[in-house]
């Protein structure tokens, strides 16, 4: 289990990391300021591909196999992770491995977290201006957060012979002071701003 979460954690981040830097090589060269649709950030693909023929249809099916394959991968994981913290916080029966009959509400949140992504498309908010807004909130919510498991890692009483070592004790707090840090300089460069 070890090498499963940190071989799928790895390919995480290098992909993470490796979609900011092409967005943005490739928004900034192309001089795009704002993206408020998938056909924006579909548009300003056209460099990548110009010089073969149908630029234009090319960067649009690019886009689209990206995004349907992101879909396919995220909605599982986001919907499923959703059932499994709203069902343990409330003792509920939990698990892909459980029949419906056994885990009504688990599946029920599954179906509900859909839902929800479904209808956000016919409701008219703007499906990038949500993915910021959440994107920003979990990078907030996620300072306490990662505090609270620093100190749950470390109990002994909690943890037992599982508790934290020296090394992950350094990067648990090496990334609370960076989330700390990047949540604040945002909260000063908006109040600065606006």
């Amino acid at each position: 289990m070890r090498i499963d979460i940190s071989a799928g954690m790895l390919i995480s981040e290098i992909t993470t990391w490796s979609i900011m830097a092409v967005a943005g090589a490739v928004l900034h060269k192309g001089g795009v300021q704002d993206i408020s649709t998938a056909a924006d950030a579909a548009k300003a693909l056209e460099p990548l591909v110009s010089s073969f023929p149908n630029a234009g249809f090319l960067a649009k099916l690019i886009f689209a196999i990206g995004i349907i394959g992101l879909g396919f991968l995220a909605v599982p994981v986001l919907s499923g992770s959703a059932a499994y913290a709203v069902s343990e916080a409330v003792n509920w029966a939990t698990g892909l491995s459980l029949k419906l009959k056994k885990a009504h509400g688990f599946y029920g949140i599954i179906t509900i977290a859909t839902l929800i992504g479904l209808i956000i498309n016919f409701v008219g908010i703007d499906p990038v201006k949500a993915l910021v807004y959440a994107a920003v909130l979990n990078g907030v919510a996620s300072v306490p957060l990662i505090y609270i498991i620093i100190k749950i890692s470390s109990d002994k009483k909690v943890m037992g012979e599982n508790k934290s070592g020296a090394l992950s004790k350094s990067l648990l707090w090496l990334t609370f002071i960076g989330m700390g840090a990047a949540a604040v300089s945002m909260f000063v460069l908006m109040f600065k701003g606006g």
